[in-house]
């Protein structure tokens, strides 16, 4: 973008700057550091309700049958008579709490947040290439959410077929309770995100691609850039096809089609429906359903790259080659989704392809783990609380992702499928991972969003529990699930085979409970702190990327003023010929410096 069209938009901006109301300001606003923290401050609140669910059915596991008068409370008569959980509202919590975390926490607390707040100030651009796309992009997943907890107060019941949704439950309203109301409003809640979801992503490629300040070439772009322009080309690629599925659910659903219904008796009675297949929805639904791993994975690995960079005082080891590994991951992200049916009845030569081709995405990702441990290596480690989040990262996608070498071999994954073991590599890949990469973002960037630090003292009572108890969740589970407990029973009490497991589920549930309290720490910490927290400087983390040369005091526009121009990469940290350990990207190189990203 020219400095002309760059000097137009500052004047623009600082036109309505005095002109801003409440309504414009906090609400319907087009600044994107604003609309960041509306996506982050929804996604901590969706969060809380999708983690209560988790809680529900885990005491519902743990001690199945007992009456619980949290479950009469929370839930109502209705579902938990006598404080006693129904079986079908363990299934709706399950199914909910799995959509809630995926799609309305990790992908907008992580996308949503992150490519907002980051994406103009680490380029150089003003704001988004459409602020008003931008806007509406908020206030359609604002919308979604809304319609999603509303089918928890549907009289059927919110939807409960799995957060897979997979036909037939899913697509015969007289199926199962979640069928009838509850499910088209999940249907619709989910085309309206895929919608906000794909007016994001357009508008982060654009801006990435049009917008980048004098200077800034892709070479000389954070690694935290580069992972929220990939994400938002696999959102771009992957997205649009669940949208089909969902659509053409609702066909079934509601206009008597048969794409995904087949010959079905119901109670003895034969519906209409032939010649369509269920399995036709697995693929249209794992086209996205493997890439989303990825799509939330990849911002928190970028954002990772960042803190543990910045926090080494080192550069961080394999620019280019960490590149071409986000790059590898994106493309193989969308050709691997055959791997969650391998016990589908697919032919097994094709259940070989996927298999080698999920192998091969261990090559990226290793490769990222590996320069991160080499980053830190022999670093001046500086432990706050997004550093410890960002090692937390390294070690749970390493350990889940060693798990996931087992779900990827067609032959191993049959005894496994469906079990505790899937749900224990899962979480621990994505969830877990995911959400200590989102904590890194919060604690490293709260100065930026708020201008006051977090209290660091919470920060590392926080990191502390929450890494013990996801422990303590998840690796139990492993055990349980190798030993063939199958998951979303929402009792096991009628097999006297897994009676021996009863006491880690207990276990489980107990860490759960404990890591769930534990995140009122969080809660309370960041809350406070946008109001009573400590004052930030402007660059409190002495870091290099060009959202730190921007003034405390938020302005529309981000920079007074000139936009910096960049002259070298974003990771001079300790660089000899320098006073500092750390030289921004808009100083000059000096005669005869060589660009760190060039070479």
């Amino acid at each position: 973008m020219s400095a002309v069209g760059h000097e137009l938009t500052h004047d623009h901006a600082h036109d309505h700057h005095h002109k801003e109301t409440f309504i414009t300001k906090y609400i319907f606003s087009m600044d994107h550091k604003m609309i960041a923290k509306q996506f982050l401050i929804t996604g901590i609140v969706m969060g809380i309700i999708g983690i209560v669910m988790s809680l529900l059915f885990r005491m519902q596991i743990a001690w199945p049958e007992e009456s619980f008068k949290v479950f009469s409370w929370l839930l109502g008569e209705n579902f938990a008579p006598g404080g006693v959980m129904r079986n079908d509202i363990y299934l709706a919590l399950v199914t909910i709490h799995g959509t809630i975390m995926v799609f309305f926490v990790l992908t907008a607390g992580l996308s949503g947040t992150f490519s907002n707040l980051l994406i103009p100030l680490q380029i150089g651009a003003r704001d988004m290439a459409s602020a008003f796309m931008n806007m509406l992009s908020f206030w359609l997943f604002f919308l979604a959410s809304v319609i999603m907890l509303a089918s928890l107060f549907v009289e059927s019941g919110p939807a409960s077929a799995g957060w897979t949704i997979y036909p037939p439950l899913s697509a015969v309203e007289q199926a199962i309770p979640g069928s009838g109301t509850g499910m088209t409003l999940w249907l619709i809640s989910m085309a309206i995100f895929i919608a906000q979801s794909l007016m994001g992503s357009l508008n982060y490629i654009v801006t990435v691609l049009n917008m980048r300040t004098k200077g800034m070439t892709m070479t000389r772009m954070p690694l935290t850039v580069w992972a929220l322009f990939v994400t938002a080309i696999i959102g771009v690629v992957s997205f649009p096809v669940l949208l089909s599925a969902a659509l053409l659910l609702i066909f079934d659903r509601s206009f008597g089609t048969s794409f995904f219904l087949s010959d079905i008796y119901l109670a003895g009675e034969v519906l209409h429906y032939q010649g369509g297949s269920p399995v036709l929805f697995e693929h249209l639904f794992w086209f996205l359903g493997h890439p989303e791993v990825y799509i939330v994975i990849l911002p928190a690995m970028g954002i990772t790259s960042e803190v543990l960079s910045a926090n080494a005082r080192k550069p961080i080891f394999g620019y280019r080659a960490m590149i071409t590994s986000i790059l590898a991951i994106a493309f193989l992200s969308t050709i691997v989704w055959g791997h969650h049916m391998f016990v589908s009845g697919m032919n097994p030569f094709l259940g070989s392809v996927f298999t080698f081709t999920t192998l091969l995405i261990a090559i990226p990702s290793a490769v990222k783990a590996f320069n991160y441990i080499t980053t830190i290596w022999k670093g001046n480690l500086q432990m706050n609380p997004a550093m410890l989040f960002s090692i937390g990262f390294v070690s749970t996608f390493i350990t889940g992702g060693l798990t996931g070498i087992i779900l990827g071999d067609s032959t191993l994954d049959i005894n496994v499928h469906d079990t505790y073991f899937v749900v224990a590599h899962f979480h621990l890949v994505m969830g877990i991972s995911a959400l200590y990469g989102m904590f890194a973002g919060i604690y490293h960037w709260f100065p930026k969003m708020y201008g006051r630090m977090m209290n660091k003292n919470l920060g590392y009572i926080h990191f502390w529990v929450t890494a013990v108890c996801a422990y303590g969740v998840f690796f139990p589970m492993h055990f349980i699930g190798l030993a063939g407990l199958p998951r979303r029973y929402y009792t096991n009490s009628a097999f006297p085979m897994f009676d021996d497991m009863v006491d880690v589920n207990v276990l489980i549930t107990m860490f759960a409970l404990i890591g769930a309290a534990f995140q009122l720490v969080f809660l309370w910490n960041f809350f406070y702190s946008i109001f009573y927290g400590k004052k930030a400087t402007q660059n409190p983390w002495r870091a290099t990327t060009l959202e730190w040369t921007t003034p405390v005091a938020h302005i529309h526009g981000n920079w007074p003023g000139e936009i910096p121009e960049v002259h070298r990469w974003p990771y001079d940290y300790s660089k000899p010929g320098y006073e500092e350990d750390f030289v921004p990207q808009n100083v000059p190189l000096k005669e005869g410096e060589k660009d760190g990203g060039a070479h």
